[in-house]
């Protein structure tokens, strides 16, 4: 079973995080990681603080020489605006001499749509910093590192990982199952937005340059297609372990994301079975684990929570980020009189971000399923296991 835990405040000293159950001997290439930290810190909207860090992960435990040991593995990820905030999140009772920054006011005015009033109230605070720091998406970050090297013990598998934005605002790609993995695969890594279409991606940055001009805030929606993945993952017996459902919670988990969908989605409920259901041919010679292909991916590479040998592909859906510029309508809950809400220092639009977060979080859960599938302390074990599996099947469904 892998699993991770992740601890620190947006602007707390730094992020950590506990991995367990990577398996031993999984070459670690820490600049893979620091690449996708620095992906996530990318994307046209993004705000200020993106300008002061320069995310990387100290690994602390559980890797020698450049490979995992089997021991859990502990990260951590500085965060470089602690300077400016010691005054305002040092954890001693005192404040310690030498603070540094400003030593900020009580924060009593919820934001809708944060999680500011929900906390405040389930935890019986005084002041929502002791909320918002916590519930920030700056926590993605040690959820990115994870997801690094979740990604390369996919990739000892021959499974990838990518992911493209396909709407934001009133701007979408028309139909994003057209689109292949090589397709997403190939889109430069310096686009503003993430996005295989150059034109829908202009009208993407318009939206949301109204958007700031307006002191509001943009969601969209991103796709991350899993690439290889082996068939069999997952399982149907049981609901808590069907493996479409892990990977719906998995997304659901990144702040504000408000719903998931899998291949064709939500369109599911507006189509015929006849256009819904992917058919089943022969291969036609077509290299293929199941021996078998599929005109259409309608399912996403999922049936029954289990994978079905076509690429995985899963669509989240994110609302516009909750801090606005020109604050909506809330109340001050030390004087229980209508304020605007609070403003911190946010983004316009983080969808972009977000979509790599997501990758991270669909590799989690697949390299979860893969040693749940093929077993073994080390890395060595669990590919042979997986080869195994591979040509046993492979050789089931030889024409005859």
């Amino acid at each position: 079973m892998l699993r991770f835990l992740t601890a620190g405040e947006s602007h707390g000293k730094a992020l950590v995080t506990i991995v367990e159950g990577v398996p031993a001997g999984l070459a670690i290439d820490f600049d893979a990681v620091t690449s996708d930290l620095r992906r996530r810190q990318t994307g046209y909207g993004r705000g200020r603080r993106m300008l002061i860090e320069s995310d990387r992960a100290e690994a602390l435990s559980g890797i020698r020489h450049g490979e995992t040991t089997g021991s859990p593995i502990a990260l951590l990820i500085p965060n470089k605006d602690w300077e400016n905030w010691q005054r305002t999140m040092h954890v001693e009772a005192d404040m310690p001499e030498g603070a540094t920054g400003a030593d900020r006011p009580a924060v009593t005015r919820p934001r809708p749509g944060h999680a500011d009033l929900a906390g405040f109230v389930k935890y019986g605070h005084d002041d929502m910093r002791d909320v918002l720091e916590r519930a920030s998406a700056r926590e993605t970050a040690a959820r990115v590192a994870v997801g690094a090297i979740a990604r390369q013990l996919l990739r000892t598998v021959g499974a990838d990982v990518v992911s493209h934005v396909i709407t934001i605002g009133d701007a979408s790609v028309p139909d994003p199952l057209v689109l292949s993995y090589d397709d997403v695969r190939a889109i430069p890594v310096d686009t503003p937005l993430h996005c295989v279409d150059r034109t829908v991606e202009q009208q993407m940055i318009a939206a949301i340059d109204r958007a700031r001009d307006a002191g509001d805030t943009m969601g969209g929606a991103f796709e991350v297609i899993a690439h290889a993945v082996p068939p069999g993952l997952g399982t149907y017996v049981q609901w808590d372990r069907k493996l479409d459902g892990r990977l719906a919670q998995a997304l659901m988990s990144i702040p504000a994301i408000k719903a998931v969908g899998f291949g064709r989605g939500p369109a599911v409920a507006t189509l015929p079975g006849s256009q819904v259901h992917d058919e089943i041919v022969p291969s036609g010679g077509r290299p293929t684990t199941v021996g078998v292909a599929r005109p259409t991916n309608n399912a996403g590479g999922l049936e029954g929570g289990v994978t079905n040998g076509e690429d995985l592909r899963v669509t989240a859906f994110m609302k516009p980020i909750s801090t606005l510029m020109k604050p909506l309508r809330s109340v001050d809950l030390a004087t229980m009189t209508e304020s605007p809400a609070a403003i911190e220092r946010s983004d316009v639009c983080a969808v972009p971000a977000a979509a790599v977060v997501g990758e991270a979080m669909v590799a989690i859960v697949l390299a979860d399923a893969l040693i749940e599938k093929f077993g073994g302390d080390s890395v060595q074990e669990l590919v042979a296991n997986w080869r195994a599996f591979h040509d046993r099947t492979s050789a089931r469904f030889v024409p005859r």
